[in-house]
């Protein structure tokens, strides 16, 4: 099969209409208003309507019946609107435990990216703070764990409502071997990709309306030529990450289900690796595009007032979730070149 990037008739009408649910019930005062954890059921419950949580899931289960092209589509117009909801958290963990309140969307589901520790708490679960399941690896197997979500975890940059979470408190059921975590978590990474590459696009036209409406010295601030070359590069940068997230979705369709990683003639179709570089890429991406939009914005970049310090900050914290972003591009490189090791 050959990968195409361009979106057929049914995505481009997938794509217009989450965009525009999303910017209509999810602008910035939304996110805002739902700090610091991050959550608003309202919204969660809106989603739901629209079948965005079980978009990729097969009709015979419930689910919409798309493809998982449709849930990066959608996840991106997520990012974009930086929706205080745990959606691409639950599309991931559905893949796992499609349990028919799950489906529903009436259950929210999260994935621990993390095996549980000896105690058997799960450290840090993105949505732990606000989901009735939580998939993981705990010991040699996966499983699947309802208990009361606490309604409150730590503080953090990206105003995510993470949370410690038990593997063993609660109806503990077993889903398969820990192996199993693995497309899991190469699903919560291409998701998490795609949602990045959203917010990164909206960051960049946040800022492109900025300059053109800011003026000094009688002119658009956008005239400068100094502005003008810190801003050329992005879209780049944003097409890029957008490529990956869609490569990796394409690759899971792929019917004979290679596994190719040759990094000489640069030809993948390992989706657990595909997925790894659009996380690595779109993070990088979010990070440089929000960096360089804030600072465009002057002193008023800082200030709580604008919207832009809410992208800036989520940029960040997203992708820290899962763990040091050096260590995600170790573990690529290991599975790109095989492992290095010293004498």
């Amino acid at each position: 099969m050959t990968f195409h990037l361009g979106f057929d008739d049914d995505q481009r009408a997938v794509a217009d209409l989450f965009r525009s649910f999303f910017d209509r019930e999810s602008p910035p005062a939304r996110a805002r208003s739902a700090e610091p954890l991050g959550f608003d059921r309202r919204l969660w419950d809106q989603a739901v309507a629209t079948g965005a949580t079980s978009i990729a899931v097969d009709a015979a289960e419930g689910g919409g019946g798309g493809t998982l092209a449709d849930a990066v589509i959608v996840a991106e117009a997520a990012g974009a609107a930086i929706a205080p909801i745990p959606l691409v958290d639950h599309l991931a963990a559905v893949t796992a435990f499609p349990a028919h309140d799950v489906v529903a969307g009436d259950a929210i589901a999260a994935v621990a990216l993390h095996p549980a520790a000896p105690d058997g708490t799960w450290h840090l679960v993105p949505a732990g703070a606000v989901a009735d399941v939580v998939i993981g690896v705990d010991g040699a197997d996966l499983v699947a764990v309802r208990s009361a979500p606490p309604g409150r975890g730590p503080r953090n940059h990206g105003s995510q409502p993470i949370a410690d979470r038990s593997a063993r408190s609660g109806e503990r059921i077993v889903l398969g071997p820990a192996a199993d975590i693995a497309p899991v978590v190469a699903t919560w990474k291409l998701l998490s990709a795609a949602a990045l590459v959203g917010l990164a696009d909206r960051a960049l036209t946040m800022a492109l309306a900025y300059v053109t409406e800011r003026r000094q010295f009688g002119v658009p601030v956008g005239s400068f030529q100094a502005v003008q070359h810190g801003l050329a590069d992005l879209p780049a940068l944003i097409d890029g990450g957008r490529m990956l997230a869609h490569k990796a979705a394409w690759a899971a369709s792929v019917a004979d289900g290679e596994r190719i990683v040759d990094p000489e003639a640069n030809e993948y179709t390992d989706v657990e690796v595909l997925s790894s570089m659009a996380f690595v890429f779109a993070g990088d991406a979010a990070a440089t595009v929000t960096d360089r939009s804030l600072h465009y914005h002057g002193g008023y970049g800082f200030a709580e007032e604008y919207d832009i310090q809410l992208y800036y900050r989520r940029a960040r914290g997203w992708r820290l979730v899962a763990g040091d972003p050096g260590g995600e591009c170790l573990a690529l490189a290991d599975r790109l070149f095989a492992p290095q090791r010293s004498a």
